[in-house]
């Protein structure tokens, strides 16, 4: 494969694992701040690979490979604090507080869903969904790594 092609795929790749983010939502698996987090480095990895369709330079191949390896390392991240490896975010963990909260919020039916970044709500083969992400997003770290350095053996418009 070409280094456009490369990043081309790499870039569908996090157009998939974007989409299937979107999937598990709309079957009933709402995200916690941290897994919308992780979308954020899909989406910039979406947007250079639509660049690395035009200018498929070395520079834009690192970039990819930036933007999903810290999509990656917030999956790496997000899985610690379900595994109880560390700490995460008050904000969105089990040590979060109902301040704020009246009695009326936390009765009322129009209340937004408080999904924990603590809990596990799906898993795979004993992998969460931030586990999955992180692997994926490695994967395709690679995929843009190796892109970069056929882009750099060859011309720029490799």
């Amino acid at each position: 494969m070409t280094a456009r092609q490369l990043m081309l795929f790499a870039a569908a790749g996090s157009a998939a694992l974007l989409a299937g983010a979107f999937v598990f939502q709309a079957i009933g698996y709402p995200p916690c701040s941290m897994c919308l987090w992780q979308r954020w480095p899909h989406a910039v990895a979406i947007l250079i690979g639509c660049a690395a369709a035009l200018v498929p330079a070395r520079q834009v191949a690192w970039t990819g490979a930036v933007a999903t390896a810290v999509t990656g390392g917030i999956g790496i991240y997000h899985t610690g604090v379900e595994r109880d490896w560390w700490e995460g975010p008050t904000s969105c963990t089990g040590g979060a507080g109902l301040g704020g909260l009246s009695g009326a919020d936390l009765l009322s039916t129009d209340a937004p869903m408080l999904v924990m970044c603590d809990q596990v709500s799906w898993s795979f083969l004993s992998l969460s969904m931030a586990s999955w992400n992180a692997v994926f997003s490695f994967a395709l770290c690679a995929v843009w790594l190796i892109a970069a350095s056929k882009a750099g053996a060859k011309s720029p418009t490799a």
